[in-house]
């Protein structure tokens, strides 16, 4: 990967790159195999319009892939922790929204099986502040700012 480390170690920075990756590589899996399962999950969040559901269900696990394995490989790594930041976001507002107007849901996160018991809000929301600071700390450390002359 071309960056320069900005102070931080490079063992430390590639340790974050992979949980990073792996994480969104793993989560995408089962999405990928049962997009039906995931596009009623994505319903279940009652905050998307039905006719962009499936294309949702079809298209954030591909994205998750493809971009967790770039950051793992470090190709278009810093697109690619661009693209899960963002993501990751997104997922903190919807779960933000969903946990504030007391609506239960099941995220999908890792599943798609279709448990009845819908995960805890707080810890999921807890979950993805900490994959963000993570991401976060990336960009900061690892990812030189464009300096102009």
């Amino acid at each position: 990967m071309k960056s320069k480390n900005r102070g931080g170690s490079p063992w430390i920075l590639l340790l974050c790159r992979l949980v990073l990756g792996i994480t969104f590589v793993v989560a995408a899996w089962p999405k990928i195999g049962d997009p039906a399962s995931f596009a009623k999950i994505i319903f279940g969040y009652d905050i998307f319009p039905a006719q962009t559901i499936n294309l949702l269900a079809i298209w954030v696990p591909w994205i998750e892939m493809i971009t967790g394995i770039c950051l793992i490989l470090g190709i278009w790594a810093l697109p690619s922790l661009t693209i899960l930041n963002g993501m990751l976001t997104a997922f903190i507002v919807i779960i933000s929204y969903n946990l504030l107007r007391g609506h239960s849901f099941d995220c999908g996160c890792f599943s798609v099986g279709g448990s009845s018991q819908a995960s805890d809000a707080v810890w999921l929301l807890v979950r993805d502040i900490g994959l963000l600071g993570l991401g976060l700390f990336l960009f900061r450390f690892y990812f030189p700012r464009s300096t102009s002359s």
